[in-house]
């Protein structure tokens, strides 16, 4: 890396989550060229100093390091490997870090891909949503070669509060799996308990504060009761990308031959919000389906 653990970063993915990440890179003193299909999405960074390129071909050639954050594997894969992607226009020698949720497997293949290219991959998933993401205190939870990690940590401490490098290349992905079911019971618990007390007349209000001080406090009850009981579900985690990332779950466990009961229970949960409409919702949408199998389904401004 150039300078004194000062960094050039072509950040690729300017959304929810890619946007403030990029932006407290900008922040921590680091050097940021954004790219995004969609141009606007660039408008943020560039504000707070940043800069934006037309094309990945524009944005990758002086970076030490390459950050990703897109929505899937087959995205991860076209922007890596296509004619006018990272691998063709990269300097050698670049640090690629994928912040994108991606099957385990294709980690491992772009790791591979990678360093038939002469550059270094990292899967770096984060966990903490869109407020994580803004105040630059996500968990992240690294695959990779160690040599890449001490190289990128830096970067990585811009955008996060704990940074961990949990094993070689698709344990990141595998965490991040973990994690996501941990995740999903926790919001179907909380929802199910909330619309159990809406039944009965609790004060809710109360009810949180008094369950947040207890055992079944979680950083999901801070950040999504009042969401819930508001019928707030604009996005920041989407169930369409959970949904993704529960089938990834299920994969992984039938391939390690472990049973798990309640990840099957919440991709099956999941994959009903997203039949019914949800999909584009923020994953604390949940509760819309408990209140539905109920019975009791209502909007905001009911």
């Amino acid at each position: 890396m150039k300078g004194h653990h000062v960094a050039t970063i072509a950040f690729i993915g300017l959304g929810v989550m890619g946007s403030p990440m990029s932006i407290n890179m900008v922040r921590a003193g680091h050097t940021v060229v954004g790219y995004n299909r969609t141009p606007a999405r660039s408008a943020e960074l560039v504000k707070v100093g940043g800069s934006a390129a037309a094309s990945i071909a524009q944005a990758v050639p002086d970076a030490d390091i390459v950050a990703l954050m897109v929505p899937d594997s087959t995205d991860v894969e076209k922007v890596l490997t296509a004619d006018d992607g990272v691998f063709a226009h990269a300097t050698p020698h670049t640090v690629i870090v994928d912040f994108s949720s991606i099957r385990p497997d294709v980690a491992v293949r772009m790791a591979d891909a990678a360093l038939a290219h002469g550059h270094s991959f990292l899967d770096a998933p984060v966990s903490g949503g869109e407020e994580g993401a803004i105040a630059g205190t996500l968990s992240i939870m690294v695959g990779g070669d160690d040599a890449a990690f001490a190289t990128a940590t830096p970067v990585l401490e811009a955008v996060g509060g704990t940074v961990a490098h949990v094993g070689p290349s698709g344990s990141g992905q595998l965490v991040k799996a973990a994690n996501q079911l941990m995740v999903a019971a926790n919001i179907e618990a909380l929802a199910e308990a909330l619309v159990f007390l809406e039944a009965h007349d609790v004060d809710t209000a109360a009810a949180v504060r008094v369950l947040a001080g207890g055992l079944a406090g979680s950083s999901v009850l801070d950040h999504k009761a009042h969401r819930m009981l508001r019928r707030d579900f604009a996005p920041g985690a989407r169930i369409d990308l959970h949904h993704k990332d529960l089938g990834i779950v299920t994969a992984a466990a039938r391939d390690a031959g472990v049973i798990t009961p309640i990840g099957s229970l919440m991709a099956t949960l999941m994959a009903s919000a997203r039949a019914n409409g949800d999909g584009g919702l923020d994953h604390g949408a949940l509760f819309r389906g408990v209140e539905r199998l109920s019975g009791r389904l209502r909007e905001a401004s009911d």
